[in-house]
């Protein structure tokens, strides 16, 4: 359903076209993952929903991948106006 995005989103990482919130750093240094589990879970994942903003009316994307060990990891990104991908959060389940 959502191949196109995921497709885009991956291509992204690919091209080291991200950015990363404070948030979603400071997740990433509490759950003890590193930027490759980031971009393996993105590579790797599969988006489980999509939800509207409502203060920017932007979508955000929940994808659920793994990391380099094998474990499963949840992001939450999206596109930004200058057409990078923004990650928002994460976390380990």
């Amino acid at each position: 359903m959502f191949d196109r995005i995921l497709n885009r989103m991956r291509e992204k990482i690919r091209t080291r076209q991200y950015i990363m919130t404070y948030h979603a750093r400071r997740e990433m240094h509490y759950d003890d993952l590193s930027i490759y589990d980031i971009e393996r879970g993105i590579l790797t994942g599969k988006i489980l929903e999509r939800q509207k903003d409502e203060t920017t009316n932007e979508w955000k994307y929940h994808i659920k991948g793994k990391t380099v060990d094998g474990g499963k990891v949840e992001v939450i990104v999206k596109i930004s106006p200058t057409d990078k991908l923004v990650i928002i959060t994460l976390y380990t389940i």
